[in-house]
């Protein structure tokens, strides 16, 4: 692969991570209610579910996805439902997977955060549908499909843990603003709405 390709992938990877959206709302969130340490494993979580999309993405399985109309609608409805409720439990600070309400800083798993994170990102299929788009503009068809695929996705599991530490780190910093009822109320109802727009905009994709 050539230096100049590879780099701006990686560039594009980086401005992409660093919008947010509902992964970097998890992990923030996780950051100001539990800490930076802990908000390590939705992040993880998160990277696994990228990683699935990514190997999808790069075969003919991932095609197949999006070309299938009633299988990718059955993905995309889910997933809308799934944001969409996320959305509306952490508005109203009742949710155990993204409000940062003091009632939601009660610990939990290691495991169980790394699950909320894998779930959480395989049920935004935009990430299938921009993998799908994004990665055939970096691959020459002259050279080895694996090892361009296996270079990208090695990039872009780098990039995006690095910046979601930084934002877990970040929030892990002001832990004690979760503590305030009025912040975590703004907060809460901030990320609600976020997910419910995300939850929104998943149903609203349409193949291209």
């Amino acid at each position: 692969m050539a230096w100049e390709v590879w780099l701006l992938f990686a560039l594009t990877e980086t401005a992409l991570c660093f919008t947010p959206g509902p992964a970097v709302l998890l992990v923030v969130s996780q950051g100001l209610a539990r800490g930076a340490r802990a908000s390590i494993w939705p992040n993880l979580g998160i990277l696994a579910g990228n990683t699935l999309y990514f190997v999808l993405s790069a075969t003919s399985l991932g095609a197949l996805l999006v070309a299938s109309y009633e299988l990718f609608a059955a993905i995309r409805w889910v997933g809308a439902a799934y944001l969409i409720w996320l959305g509306v439990a952490a508005f109203r600070g009742r949710s155990t997977v993204l409000s940062v309400a003091p009632a939601a800083g009660a610990p939990l798993r290691a495991r169980r955060m790394f699950v909320n994170g894998f779930v959480l990102q395989v049920a935004n299929p935009k990430a299938l549908v921009f993998f799908t788009a994004l990665l055939p503009q970096f691959i020459d068809p002259r050279g080895s499909l694996v090892a361009q695929v296996a270079i990208l996705a090695v990039t872009s599991v780098v990039i995006e843990f690095c910046v979601l530490l930084a934002y877990g780190a970040s929030a892990g910093r002001v832990t004690t603003l979760a503590a305030r009822p009025p912040f975590a109320t703004l907060a809460n109802r901030l990320a609600g709405t976020m997910l419910i727009a995300a939850g929104v905009g998943t149903a609203a994709i349409r193949r291209g």
